[in-house]
């Protein structure tokens, strides 16, 4: 068979254009690597809440001898339930905005069976609010 104008074009060897190839192909690479690193100016990053909410007011209604189920009521479900130390529920909390941490906190309530013994965290304590207060004024017996 011959072609139409009798003449072949050349072929054109593989080998010639792969610097080329490798230079396009590094220069892309760079490129997307820099946008994750310097990120997009002007995009909104939304703040991003993870674990459990556990304010003074909540930890305020803890106290020793309390059940679990009372525990979970007041606090809600824990965020870890370790199944090596059943005796231990974690509240953990974090806030981001993007990989700026906002806010941060933990909780950690220890039992002993299914009483409550104590708790520990990061969460302030309002001992003031938590004193017991007398239901009636005691009234002076000076007849």
């Amino acid at each position: 068979m011959q072609s139409v104008g009798g003449i072949m074009p050349p072929r054109l060897q593989k080998w010639k254009f792969y610097p080329m190839r490798l230079l396009v192909t590094l220069l892309a690479a760079i490129c997307l690597n820099a946008c994750g690193f310097v990120g997009f100016p002007g995009v909104y990053k939304i703040d991003v809440e993870q674990g459990n909410i556990v304010t003074t007011e909540m930890v305020d209604q803890l106290k020793p001898g309390m059940s679990r189920r009372q525990v979970r009521f007041i606090l809600g479900t824990p965020l870890v339930e370790d199944p090596f130390n059943p005796d231990r529920w974690d509240y953990p909390y974090v806030k981001r905005n993007g990989m700026d941490v906002l806010n941060e906190s933990r909780l950690t309530v220890y039992f002993d069976g299914d009483t409550l013994v104590r708790y520990d965290g990061d969460v302030e304590v309002d001992h003031a609010a938590s004193e017991v207060l007398p239901d009636k004024p005691e009234a002076d017996t000076d007849s």
